[in-house]
């Protein structure tokens, strides 16, 4: 049997912080189906470090926080949204304390609750362009105190069923079905990984939580599974996407042969590291007034310059001036890592490259998560909410990953009151599709992809550079509609197609663009403009708006 017929009444594509928070928030809504296509701890948010940004100190402001939000996002965010995100912070907070979540406090007794701001207990931690010390952290293994803790508490509740190792192939829709009226999201393929066989499962609601798209870029910071495979299925079906052209480069990514995509936290130089040149001078200071705590987009650019200037392959990141055994405590899992991999975090200067690291656009949705789709939520990185603007603000994502997860879970109730005609969802079908003989093909098509948009449409842009990479883009766009299409699916092929697609999207939008602003430089419009403050919406079959 090479398909399956399924039925829930809401469909979660994705297994992270997001997602999980969504479930959890909806478990009296009735059947919840959670995919992930690899274990179910496995995501970007379990591998954040830094922290939650939430106003919880005494010297703390929501304003203060809102001012710095807005700042970094260079004029693109919405400030109805930054204002909703924040004032949300501390409830959600509250929440996750009550699930179990331990933040570090400063003395050992762990808060049940944090009453009002000015009775924080907690050790906060200030990473780059926040103006004061607001980020609640569990060491520097924050993601996985969330998702761990998260996934704990939905695995108890019945309502709730997962199925890992699936592939999420492609959204169904009313009018892929030929129905009248609004185009409508009824359930979605999906791949199993270990069997080959393609599930069709139908649901009232779809909450795409599936993550970034890291690995659009030749270096990344995201784990393998980031492949904007959210974006693109929604894509496909004829959901908005804004804003693509926003693609955050950490600057701080460990350089080894071996570390395919350590990050070394933020956080890092939030206590004290500095960034020199293998000369061993400091340079970030003639970059920006906040030397090493300037917003992300200033610092990665300023690294990728002095590399470019020098013609090294990368830069130092130096904290041993800091006493060794609070580097130890602070960063105990940075510290351990980098001492596999022969560095004293301690003693050494550790060697760091700029990587992606962050999608700041996404799927255009609403306050509640709503897509401009019938029957399709978006919430984690695979959404664009309004909340980062042209850059994101550092540990403001899993902020948003809570209040949207809690937003979209209260839509979703409200949704599924309303009655709509029950629609007969086709099971899979494969035709005359063949197995697949050149795997080659997909491995050499991955990398040019990935080459592609990691030399033109990376931390510094040009008009010339865009549109190669628009050409190449194409070309491999062209080949894999016939790979699609002739033989039968298989996991490489549908991630594949997805980075595709992301990438022509991101490559689009910059394209679209004349100016330079937040994480977006192009060489060719060094400056801001006052005309270009609007969001960039691409639409499937409709031409590019700004």
């Amino acid at each position: 049997m090479d398909h399956e017929l399924m039925e829930t009444d809401l469909l979660v594509i994705g297994s992270g912080v997001a997602g999980l928070f969504f479930a959890l928030k909806s478990r009296d809504l009735g059947r919840i189906t959670v995919v992930s296509k690899r274990e179910l701890w496995e995501s970007a948010s379990y591998y954040a470090q830094g922290g939650v940004a939430s106003v919880v100190a005494e010297d703390d402001t929501f304003d203060s926080h809102i001012q710095d939000t807005l700042g970094a996002g260079a004029g693109l965010c919405k400030p109805e949204v930054v204002e909703l995100v924040v004032k949300s912070g501390p409830e959600r907070m509250r929440e996750l304390i009550k699930l179990g979540v331990r933040f570090n406090v400063r003395n050992q007794e762990q808060p049940e609750l944090f009453s009002k701001p000015s009775s924080s207990p907690f050790d906060l931690a200030r990473e780059g362009a926040h103006s004061r010390a607001r980020i609640l952290h569990s060491d520097d293994a924050t993601g996985k105190e969330l998702e761990s803790v998260l996934l704990r508490n939905c695995q108890k509740i019945g309502s709730i069923q997962f199925l890992e190792f699936q592939q999420a192939v492609d959204l169904i829709t009313s009018s892929k079905l030929g129905e009248p009226g609004p185009n409508r999201v009824l359930g979605a393929h999906v791949l199993d990984l270990k069997t080959g066989a393609v599930r069709t499962i139908s649901a009232k609601a779809v909450i795409l939580a599936a993550g970034g798209a890291g690995k659009v870029y030749l270096y990344t910071s995201n784990p393998d599974l980031a492949t904007g495979d959210g974006i693109a299925m929604a894509w496909r079906a004829g959901a908005q996407i804004a804003n693509m052209e926003f693609f955050q480069f950490h600057p701080t990514c460990l350089y080894h042969p071996e570390a395919k995509s350590f990050l070394i936290s933020e956080a890092v130089r939030g206590e004290g590291a500095v960034l020199k040149t293998l000369a061993g001078e400091r340079f970030m200071p003639k970059y920006h007034s906040m030397a090493e705590l300037a917003p992300r987009d200033v610092v990665a650019r300023a690294i990728d310059q002095e590399m470019k200037t020098s013609g090294a392959d990368y830069v130092l990141l130096d904290i041993s001036h800091q006493p060794e055994h609070f580097v130890k405590e602070r960063f105990p899992n940075i510290y351990k890592t980098l001492k596999q991999y022969g560095f004293d975090l301690t003693k050494d200067p550790v060697p760091v490259v700029p990587a992606a690291h962050y999608l700041c656009g996404g799927i255009q949705v609403n306050e509640d998560g709503r897509t401009n789709l019938d029957g399709l939520f978006a919430i984690g990185e695979n959404s664009c909410t309004g909340l980062h603007g042209a850059n994101r603000l550092a540990s403001n994502s899993l902020l948003e990953a809570v209040v949207y997860g809690d937003r979209a879970a209260k839509a979703a109730s409200t949704y599924l009151q309303e009655n709509r005609p029950t629609l007969r969802v086709p099971p899979w079908e494969s035709g005359r599709a063949s197995k697949l003989a050149e795997p080659l093909v997909v491995k050499h098509n991955w990398l040019e992809v990935r080459r592609t948009t990691w030399n033109y449409v990376g931390i510094v842009r040009s008009d010339k550079w865009l549109s190669q990479a628009q050409r190449r883009l194409d070309l491999v766009q062209e080949e894999l509609k016939q790979y699609y299409w002739d033989y039968l699916i298989t996991g490489d092929l549908i991630e594949l197609r997805n980075i595709a697609i992301v990438a022509d999207l991101i490559t689009k939008c910059a394209m679209y663009r004349k100016e330079s602003r937040g994480v977006h430089y192009n060489l060719d419009y060094p400056e801001t403009k006052k005309d270009w403050q609007r969001d960039t919406v691409i639409q499937l079959g409709r031409p590019i708006e700004g």
